[in-house]
């Protein structure tokens, strides 16, 4: 069975159902048996309903005596059977399953696997699996069963695929499929693991936890192992490209740059930038990233490069990945650079400019971002990626916060310029093993410093028995001339997350509380000119208490800000939280953040008190990391398309076992030519992991 089958064309699988494999990006026969479980449950304790204990998941068998649909006063229907092992008779319940009468019939023998309780003194299990003894399915593996009896994948469903529709298809289809697998890891580097087909069958129908664990183990290093060897590989060929050309690096016009700064360089900045000059200098573009805590100075260290670019008669583009953050980026690089003459100009969805006509758009005369037409630098969001955009002479791309932007974006942006330097910056802490994966193919540098004078944020986990005080000390606090964010994980109301916070739900509440304060609201779904009124509002004072969702974690920089809370707390990343504590204690005065929780978990308020008395972004992303796994810091792997489906960043010895593999192979075969399966294979997911 050819891998590349539309799942349309096999036998049982119409438009309606194929409509709703692509809701979960099943659309060939290899994504099905790549869709794997993502738990088990363990149903492989057969027994006897007189053995059984309560609360225990088992597996009986036995016969039905009776069933029938129950209809309640709400006119809701519950099945009922009384079913018996031949040692004591229990009683199955399931809801909104009357079609189970047809299916099931008195007298039909049932091997049936659930959890035992006790209802009115009578033995129970609600929603039982089930399975006809007398017609059992002939499954392709070992076990005689697949919905019972058994380790029971359990798979991310939609509506009308069950689990039990996945596991039936992917038995039907699965020994077919694996024909076709050709096993792309030489034995060096599989060293002992499992080979890849065993592991796929493994993965789907195990026959004990051991099974299911040294599957996890090889397809999880298959995912890791090629998102390093693509970085990697990416590195190499990144070195061998030639650049439009050498930097002339004249330390006069670095002096006199940063002697006009209205503060000192710190030590950790000089040093970042002494690296990065290094990259300039030689016959090689740059591709370095540059992690620091938010304020540490990555701005000024990027501006300072873009300088010298422009002293070498090229262009920067700076890629932000929200419109607040780029106008942000603006008004600071027009501070520092405009005094040498350097005209910069934006280019977001709401601003842009043409060649020689200067800035066109609604409002361009009351913006304050008055634009040039053919600016040494050009600050924006996505929009830079506009065809249109004049983009010949550039020497240099910058990206801010590049995590948020996918693989395929970075691409783009980069082949605007035949060969420029790029740098890319983030505030996101990421843990050294796993940034070596991700971006493996970037030098790093990091910023451990903080500018003198930065203050630490002081922070408080606040019980909800506390609330109504802390608001009377926010009050206060704007009452003496302070200003505060006001933070919720979502913007409108949701029916399956009651207790969390809403923007525009707790908006309203909030102008009850503070009556005599002005409060504003902040957004991703405004409009952008709601969004510049609401920050331009904050900035200038007019407004006291800003409300808003995440969307303030980069780009807003207003050193009045004193006070910022998080509702929700515990929805957030340690790592998240920090970035959000950095909008505020940006001036002098001191400052807070105040985290409230709807949690009463013991270990969700330890989790959060570590907040409390930890400022290093780095401590607190790698114990996230080892508390609540890698999804919550960093989501699906920033490509594009690709996303983990077995391995994890929480995993360091794996990650390191994978990265060194990939190293070791490149050092023997750099272009794969001795390894045509697996170059076959990177080539096929490259697109997804990192640029060509």
């Amino acid at each position: 069975m050819d891998l590349k089958t539309p799942l349309s064309y096999l036998t049982g699988i119409g438009p309606g159902l194929s409509y709703k494999l692509k809701r979960l990006n099943l659309n060939t026969v290899e994504d099905l048996i790549y869709h794997f479980p993502f738990r088990y449950d363990d149903f492989s304790n057969t027994t006897s309903a007189l053995d059984a204990k309560i609360g225990e998941s088992v597996t009986l068998q036995g016969e039905i005596w009776s069933i029938q649909n129950i209809y309640t006063r709400s006119r809701k229907i519950i099945t009922k059977a009384i079913f018996n092992d031949g040692t004591s008779p229990i009683e199955l319940t399931w809801f909104n399953s009357s079609w189970l009468i047809k299916q099931i019939q008195t007298g039909d023998r049932l091997q049936v696997s659930g959890k035992i309780s006790k209802y009115k003194n009578k033995l129970s299990i609600i929603a039982p699996r089930w399975e006809k003894i007398s017609n059992l399915p002939t499954t392709n593996y070992q076990l005689p069963t697949l919905h019972t009896g058994r380790l029971v994948p359990i798979y991310s469903e939609t509506d009308g695929l069950s689990s039990k529709w996945f596991r039936t298809k992917i038995d039907k289809f699965l020994p077919l499929a694996l024909e076709e697998i050709k096993d792309p890891l030489p034995d060096q580097i599989r060293n002992g693991m499992l080979p890849l087909n065993t592991a796929i069958q493994q993965i789907h129908f195990p026959e004990s936890w051991e099974e299911a664990e040294k599957a996890r183990e090889r397809l999880g290093f298959d995912e890791l192992f090629f998102v390093s060897l693509a970085t990697q590989k990416a590195r190499a060929e990144w070195r061998n490209k030639p650049i439009l050309e050498p930097l002339k690096i004249n330390p006069k016009d670095i002096k006199d740059f940063t002697d006009k700064l209205p503060f000192k360089l710190t030590s950790a900045q000089q040093k970042v930038l002494k690296e990065i000059l290094e990259d300039l200098k030689g016959n090689q573009p740059m591709n370095r990233l540059v992690q620091g805590e938010v304020g540490s100075g990555k701005t000024v260290v990027a501006a300072t490069i873009a300088y010298l670019v422009h002293k070498n008669g090229l262009r920067t583009l700076f890629m932000a990945p929200t419109e607040i953050l780029a106008f942000q980026h603006f008004e600071t690089l027009s501070k520092l650079l405009k005094p040498f003459g350097v005209e910069i100009g934006i280019y977001t969805g709401s601003r842009k400019y043409d060649k020689g006509k200067g800035e066109r758009g609604k409002g361009k005369e009351t913006s304050p971002f008055t634009l040039h037409p053919s600016p040494s630098i050009i600050i924006g969001t996505h929009a830079l990626l506009s065809q249109e955009l004049l983009t010949d002479n550039v020497g240099l791309v910058i990206i801010d916060e590049q995590q948020r932007f996918g693989v395929e974006q970075r691409t783009l942006l980069r082949n605007k310029a035949r060969i420029p330097h790029f740098l890319t910056m983030t505030a996101t802490p990421i843990p050294r093993t796993v940034a070596l994966t991700i971006y493996g193919d970037l030098d790093m540098s990091v910023i451990d410093e903080m500018p003198v004078g930065r203050q630490k944020v002081k922070t408080f986990v606040v019980p909800e028995k506390k609330r109504a005080d802390s608001y009377q000390f926010i009050a206060k606090k704007v009452t003496d001339g302070d200003q505060v964010y006001i933070i919720t994980p979502l913007i409108e109301a949701s029916e399956t997350l009651t207790t969390v916070k809403a923007v525009k739900v707790e908006f309203e509440k909030l102008k009850k509380v503070f009556p005599h304060l002005n409060l504003g609201l902040l957004h991703g779904r405004m409009k952008g000119a709601e969004k510049d009124k609401a920050i331009q509002d904050f900035r200038s004072g007019k407004i006291h208490i800003l409300v808003s969702t995440s969307v303030v974690e980069v780009g807003m920089d207003n050193p009045n800000a004193t006070i910022i809370v998080i509702e929700g707390a515990e929805r957030f990343g340690l790592a998240q939280l920090h970035q959000l504590r950095g909008r505020v204690g940006r001036g002098t005065k001191e400052s807070y953040c105040l985290l409230y929780t709807s949690n009463s978990s013991g270990d969700e308020k330890r989790r959060l008190k570590f907040l409390e008395t930890t400022f290093d972004g780095l401590k607190l992303a790698e114990l996230d990391l080892k508390i609540r796994g890698s999804g919550q810091i960093f989501g699906t792997l920033q490509s594009g398309r690709f996303e983990f489906k077995i391995a994890s960043f929480s995993n360091i010895t794996l990650l390191e076992k994978t990265r060194q593999s990939a190293k070791n192979l490149l050092e023997h075969d750099p272009t794969l030519d001795k390894h045509p399966l697996l170059k076959a294979k990177l080539q096929d997911i490259a697109s997804m992991v990192m640029p060509d």
